[in-house]
């Protein structure tokens, strides 16, 4: 027996088989959409009877919890620029190595100004003892 050929009499009115599936299809379809909404109703009711639990300490650690986040920013800020700071003091004591690098050789070429001042003090002195001996030799 085919779709096409079944038929169905109801008070007298009589349906074709395809107009039997479409009822069928469409009525089968309104079932599952009001199981589907009953199914969401009661999950939507399971839902509404738990309990929320209060959240004000947590509400209260998070503001704790912010104002540290802040200062730990505000203290990253200081360290970076510190950090920058060491950088240039850095770069600035290699200069100064450089510097004292260059004094040190100069101080090692010139040698002992010291001494060679008093050595050429003293020979002045005898120079003008002799000249002064050589003014006037019955001194």
């Amino acid at each position: 027996m085919s779709l096409e050929k079944s038929e169905l009499n109801i008070n007298g009115t009589s349906f074709k088989g395809v107009w039997i599936a479409i009822v069928m299809t469409i009525g089968t379809s309104i079932g599952g959409t009001v199981w589907t909404a009953s199914s969401l109703y009661s999950r939507l009711e399971a839902l509404e009877s738990k309990k929320i639990p209060d959240i004000s300490p947590l509400r209260e650690n998070l503001g704790t919890l912010g104002t540290r986040l802040d200062t730990l920013l505000s203290q990253q800020e200081k360290l970076l620029e510190l950090n920058t700071d060491v950088s240039k003091l850095a770069n600035e004591i290699e200069a100064m190595k450089g510097t004292v690098a260059k004094a040190e050789i100069i101080i090692e070429d010139i040698g002992d100004v010291d001494g060679k001042i008093k050595t050429l003090t003293k020979e002045v002195e005898d120079l003008w003892q002799g000249m002064d001996y050589l003014s006037n030799p019955l001194k």
